[in-house]
């Protein structure tokens, strides 16, 4: 089956409508982080406050997405993101009115007091909606293996996708209002889509799971996850410090209003080769996938230490961005052949959790370097992080191939007890 093909059975499951809802409601996620960063920035005339109320919010939302995820797992998911939609929304207004009547010289730590109030609640839509595949996949009798890793595929895409459109969005704006417009829009969105998101009745079929106990749901936190929730963080913290390091050179050029832009390069890459993830061989092993891809983040992560014009970083940008969706796709499709169905919601925001926690660590110790010596040091930061994903990788991958949730899984798509080692090697 051609990925054509994959992606139109796929969609053929639930309708173009779930699909646009899905997508954009994913968006004010990916807004709020780069429009915080660049909005206090400019309120306050300093990269400090603007990273660290950006690494409030998403540390805030690693917080309260598996808390969520685990509610989701017990009671559903549509009463759950409908709470959060609702208090998110009135977060991301309360930071976008703070923002906007901070005057010069006043303390700027409530701003990420603030921000992460309003991050604690904002959905993470992207995580439920990988969650609702198998469920959905189910319910219409679909068999075929290849429509979930599909699902993983667009999944991937298009959280990628968001994460260009989001901070493009804030671009847009930036250069042609005020930058806490940005967020602004990024609360009417979240209020509009993440709620249609929540009571769309796909939702409905993530349903409660009254009987379900420890341990019947199995075990969560198992070192398999851990690793791969490591190896998120990682990557978190390229997406920080690859945000601070490009608002700082582009504010040094003198136009500061091109950050969201050129962070979307990132973005545009990175849809491409997500897309294309699903025409990989089955001989081509999940774990052996994750070595490779994060060794090519480290390669075209390496270039960033030289630059120093924005043509230059565009290209850098667009080339590391090839590397950064396979690597997530990995990750997520990794996490959800080991881990027990009924912990799922809970599994999938952890990585997300992380990531955003990646994100925070790297925009603040970015924005913290870029104080003191610009966007080079920031972007040493990246290949950190890069390193590090490379170094996990390749440790862990052991750990993630021998983890009985692995094992169980492909047991059940055999039809056997004991997987044979052949199976075993798709995993790896």
């Amino acid at each position: 089956m051609s990925p054509t093909q994959s992606y139109h059975q796929l969609f053929a499951l639930t309708g173009p409508l779930y699909i646009v809802i899905a997508f954009v409601g994913r968006i004010p996620l990916a807004m709020s982080q780069i429009a915080s960063l660049l909005a206090v920035s400019a309120a306050t005339g300093s990269y400090t406050a603007g990273g660290a109320t950006a690494g409030a919010l998403a540390v805030a939302n690693a917080v309260g997405a598996p808390v969520a995820g685990a509610l989701t797992d017990r009671v559903g998911q549509r009463s759950v993101l409908l709470v959060q939609s609702v208090l998110g929304t009135l977060g991301l207004a309360a930071l976008a009115l703070l923002t906007a009547t901070h005057t010069a010289g006043e303390a700027w730590w409530p701003l990420p007091l603030v921000a992460a109030l309003g991050g604690a609640f904002v959905p993470q839509v992207g995580t439920m909606a990988r969650v609702r595949w198998r469920p959905i996949s189910r319910a219409s009798r679909s068999q075929d293996p290849r429509v979930m890793d599909a699902a993983f595929s667009y999944e991937g895409a298009a959280d990628e996708a968001s994460f260009v459109l989001g901070p493009a969005l804030v671009g847009v704006i930036a250069a042609v209002a005020a930058p806490v417009t940005s967020l602004v829009v990024a609360a009417v969105l979240l209020g509009a889509f993440g709620t249609w998101f929540a009571i769309h009745p796909t939702g409905a079929l993530v349903g409660r799971s009254p009987r379900a106990t420890t341990a019947t749901r199995g075990r969560l936190l198992t070192p398999a996850l851990l690793v791969l929730g490591a190896t998120q963080l990682s990557i978190g913290m390229l997406f920080g410090s690859v945000q601070t390091g490009t608002s700082v050179l582009t504010t040094q050029a003198g136009n500061p209003g091109l950050t969201g832009l050129f962070h979307a390069l990132l973005g545009v890459g990175s849809v491409l080769a997500g897309l294309a993830v699903v025409a990989l061989p089955e001989r081509f092993g999940y774990v052996l996938r994750l070595r490779w891809f994060t060794a090519a983040l480290v390669l075209l992560a390496l270039p960033l230490l030289a630059v120093d014009t924005l043509g230059g970083l565009a290209l850098v940008l667009l080339g590391l961005g090839f590397a950064v969706a396979p690597s997530m796709i990995t990750t997520f499709t990794l996490a959800e052949r080991v881990t027990p169905v009924r912990r799922l919601g809970a599994a999938m925001t952890l990585l997300a959790a992380a990531t955003g926690t990646g994100y925070a660590v790297g925009a603040a110790l970015a924005g913290r370097l870029a104080d003191l010596g610009g966007h080079a040091p920031a972007f040493a930061v990246t290949v950190v992080a890069t390193v590090l994903a490379l170094a996990l990788a390749l440790l862990g991958g052991r750990v993630v191939r021998r983890s009985p949730g692995a094992q169980a899984e492909l047991a059940d798509r055999a039809g056997s007890t004991v997987p044979d080692t052949a199976e075993l090697e798709h995993v790896g």
